[in-house]
């Protein structure tokens, strides 16, 4: 992780930290990039190049953390590291954002002192 200058958002934590917030940033990037259907479960239709594949696979490995690449080291397909990484850490979703929400509807700005 010493090129962390050069990363366009945070690399994904190996304890998952901020998942939400990567897997969005990501898939942003990559619609950008014009390689979202690289991601996307595979559609004998829109089937990607295995150019734009080994384009989006870099993309992802540049962002994640070295224990992360070390794990998923023989996976070559981006969507299958793109649905791997979901099934590990997606269950955050259903952990953190009935949570905030609650918080959310429930701040009382009477807990504070003032507002500006």
């Amino acid at each position: 992780m010493a090129n962390l200058s050069k990363l366009e958002f945070m690399a994904l934590d190996i304890s998952g930290k901020k998942y939400l917030s990567w897997i969005l940033d990501a898939e942003i990037h990559i619609d950008a990039m014009g390689l979202g259907n690289t991601i996307k479960d595979v559609n004998p239709l829109n089937e990607a190049s295995s150019q734009e594949k080994a384009k989006a696979m870099i993309f992802l490995r540049h962002h994640l953390d070295d224990g992360l690449k070390a794990k998923y080291l023989t996976i070559k397909d981006p969507a299958d590291l793109w649905n791997n990484l979901k099934e590990r850490y997606d269950h955050q979703k259903t952990m953190i954002l009935p949570r905030a929400r609650f918080d959310w509807l429930h701040l009382r700005l009477q807990d504070f002192k003032s507002m500006s």
